[in-house]
């Protein structure tokens, strides 16, 4: 078995033999689903992983070598780690860091846990806001938030994606 360590570039893009992104895996997984016939390396990213027998460049994105059918969920889960991707780590109401979530139509006031009702915010506007409505504060949102689409967030979810795999998930994106 190849001597892998934490390297630079921990995970590896997996795709489909269409060259469609499916998901992404370790590297320890990568190498092992290459090792045994079932993928092909497209893509290396820096460094060799070290067996007695063998040498194989660390894989950057492979490609499984049968057509694998995935039944894609429609929608992404929501999630608190999701939603300050979605919203880029800042607070929709002052563009500072953001900390909490925030339910624009608030629970109390009959607001549900979804989408279109949860940003993110920080702690200081989410404390000046409570439980008050918008409207009642003259506050606005720049944009209607809505839920994330697309194959990245599928495949990436929450996740950074690296850049080096752009040139793979261009079309998804």
């Amino acid at each position: 078995m190849p001597d892998i360590r934490h390297t630079k570039s921990s995970a590896a893009l997996v795709l489909n033999a269409t060259y469609e992104p499916l998901c992404v895996v370790t590297v320890r997984r990568a190498a092992i689903l290459i090792l045994s016939g079932k993928a092909v390396c497209v893509a290396d990213g820096e460094g060799v992983l070290h067996s007695t027998r063998r040498a194989l460049p660390i894989p950057l994105v492979i490609r499984l070598q049968r057509y694998v059918r995935v039944p894609y969920r429609t929608h992404v889960g929501l999630s608190r780690r999701a939603i300050f991707a979605r919203d880029g780590g800042r607070c929709v109401y002052c563009l500072g860091p953001a900390e909490t979530i925030d339910h624009v139509v608030p629970k109390s006031k009959g607001g549900g846990h979804h989408w279109e009702n949860v940003v993110a915010a920080c702690a200081r506007c989410n404390h000046s806001k409570g439980d008050k409505s918008l409207a009642e504060l003259g506050w606005r949102l720049p944009s209607q938030p809505t839920a994330p689409r697309g194959a990245a967030w599928r495949v990436l979810g929450h996740r950074v994606p690296d850049p080096r795999w752009e040139e793979w998930l261009a079309p998804a994106l």
